[in-house]
């Protein structure tokens, strides 16, 4: 068994701009990295297809599937927030990435893969049911998720969120839902400075102050989600991986090392091991600093390849 790692190189086409940290250097970046590691030719890489109409109505309203589409411009860009810029190849990018989400819960839960990383963008996990924000459109995690518990029909799906601003568009649409257990971790106060507090049981938030070390992030984060974890017994562990908490992201002020990336992967991949069948499908967020971005997730990559 293998990881799938997804990619496809029409998601490096959406550009909000020269200076935009969300930048198709991101990408360019990992796969410059792994192009001289043996991860490349251990992965088995796929090249998705873009998510159906179908499928995107099982988040999100077909209102605001037209709303979007409605703004594409044929030439230039057009701002959603003031962070978020759309052009006319944008929602082309955002439907593959989506659709890679897709394509990886299916590869995973059919056994054509132990596990699967989308290496796509734009990324989804600020992207509320009816709203465009924080450089998300579509969100690719919660997409994953209904995936699994509808086509796949699972009964429990674990959705990790690591990225250094909280989640708050999968905290919208999962929250409540009690065949999902969301945990988060992230900077606070942070952007979006929602989802923090007062949310529905399924969601665990490990909100981190400014400037925490790397050591003490394992021990909040370990005491905050892994008995929540084995309690559930997810049947399928998806990951919102943002690599932004890293200490030389521009992005926050959080102070964690790459190693401390693996440390998550393997706090992860154990829960998995346990009650999953080893089944992982891990999405990349955010991640701004693009040196650090590549290492951290070549190192998450290590560890997701060496399950067997």
């Amino acid at each position: 068994m293998t990881t799938a790692f997804f990619f496809h190189d029409d998601c490096l086409k959406h550009n909000m701009g020269p200076e935009h940290p969300e930048s198709p250097e991101r990408i360019k970046a990992i796969l410059s990295f792994l192009a001289d590691t043996r991860l490349q030719q251990e992965m088995d890489w796929v090249r998705p297809e873009e998510i159906t109409r179908d499928q995107l109505l099982l988040v999100h309203p077909e209102k605001y599937l037209q709303q979007l589409e409605l703004i594409v411009p044929t030439r230039g860009r057009v701002f959603v927030d003031p962070d978020t810029a759309i052009m006319a190849e944008s929602l082309m990018a955002a439907r593959l990435a989506a659709g890679a989400n897709i394509q990886a819960v299916d590869m995973v839960m059919s056994g054509q893969a132990t596990n699967a990383f989308v290496c796509a963008r734009p990324p989804g996990h600020h992207a509320e049911r009816s709203r465009a924000m924080g450089f998300c459109f579509y969100n690719n995690v919660a997409l994953a998720a209904m995936r699994a518990l509808t086509f796949h029909q699972l009964e429990r799906v674990a959705i990790i969120d690591f990225d250094v601003h909280q989640g708050n568009g999968t905290a919208d649409i999962v929250g409540g839902d009690e065949r999902v257990l969301m945990c988060s971790s992230f900077q606070h106060p942070l952007y979006p400075n929602s989802h923090v507090y007062q949310q529905p049981d399924n969601i665990i938030n490990v909100p981190v102050e400014a400037g925490t070390s790397g050591k003490d992030f394992r021990k909040v984060v370990e005491e905050g989600w892994l008995k929540a974890l084995q309690d559930f017994r997810p049947q399928l562990v998806l990951i919102s991986a943002g690599f932004d908490a890293h200490r030389l992201d521009p992005l926050a002020e959080l102070n964690l090392e790459t190693e401390d990336y693996g440390w998550l992967t393997e706090l992860l991949t154990s829960v998995a091991s346990d009650h999953a069948n080893d089944r992982i499908v891990s999405t990349l967020e955010g991640g701004y600093n693009p040196k650090a971005l590549a290492e951290c997730v070549a190192r998450h990559l290590e560890v997701l390849s060496s399950v067997h």
